[in-house]
């Protein structure tokens, strides 16, 4: 039995190891840099964007952080929340391509926003929101390249492209994905529109066949009535026949 015990107790320690690793594996690979909603409509306007930033060090806090915007599909409009303890710096670019909006054609956009003066300790976050006025219509995604440095000198550089089939990078940047945008008379993105199509042929169908199968229940109810009223006659006539001989 003893011997039994300590191969159980053995299995027990290698599992709660093995657990141990997968939870701790799991928890430094969710610990990236992110942007908050994961996706918008594309050309959306008026809202915020949440730079979640986790600090991955154990003896150092970070104590900078720098988002760069993309300006080949140009963010507008961007201002920053304050932040307490943090100090917020704002940097605009010349557009290669000015973008033509209603209230005239822009050419200068935010290209970086550097945070500093605040500090993020071991087995914290901070979530940094930046408002906007319009995003892009012309791309399906967002990269938000990050730049990550901590009090000890070290900087992580969150600007790898995660690409289609191929396994996250070690260092990804924020990825904001951009959907299809509703038209202006609020119909439906194309994918809802033939989903809609197709619940409305399947609602027809239903209707039609509930309707044929009413009208059937009625010509049956309409029959047996008829049946009825037939076999009622007969027993009514031959009881005045019967009747009559008698007489």
């Amino acid at each position: 039995m003893s011997a039994h015990r300590a191969t159980l107790r053995r299995a027990g320690t290698v599992a709660a190891l093995a657990t141990a690793g997968v939870l701790a594996a799991a928890g430094v690979a969710s610990a990236h840099v992110t942007v908050h909603p994961e996706s918008y409509a594309k050309g959306a306007t008026d809202g915020v964007l949440t730079f979640r930033v986790p600090n991955e060090e154990d003896k150092a806090s970070t104590t900078k952080v720098q988002v760069y915007l993309p300006t080949d599909h140009p963010v507008l409009g961007v201002l920053v929340t304050p932040q307490n303890g943090w100090t917020a710096k704002v940097t605009t670019s010349k557009l290669k391509t000015p973008v033509k909006t209603d209230d005239g054609t822009i050419t200068d956009a935010v290209s970086q926003i550097t945070w500093t003066g605040g500090k993020i300790a071991a087995g914290q976050y901070e979530d940094f929101n930046v408002a906007f006025g319009q995003l892009p219509d012309d791309t399906d995604q967002l990269a938000f390249k990050t730049l990550q440095t901590y009090s000890d000198g070290d900087v992580v550089r969150w600007i790898e492209q995660t690409t289609a089939g191929d396994d996250e990078p070690e260092n990804p940047a924020p990825v904001l994905k951009l959907t299809a945008k509703e038209s202006e008379d609020g119909d439906a993105t194309p994918a809802a529109s033939a989903s809609t199509a197709a619940t409305a042929t399947k609602t027809t169908s239903a209707s039609a066949s509930s309707s044929s199968s009413d009208s059937t229940a009625r010509g049956l109810g309409i029959a047996g009535l008829i049946v009825g009223v037939l076999g009622l006659a007969a027993g009514a006539f031959a009881i005045v026949r019967s009747r009559t001989p008698r007489s």
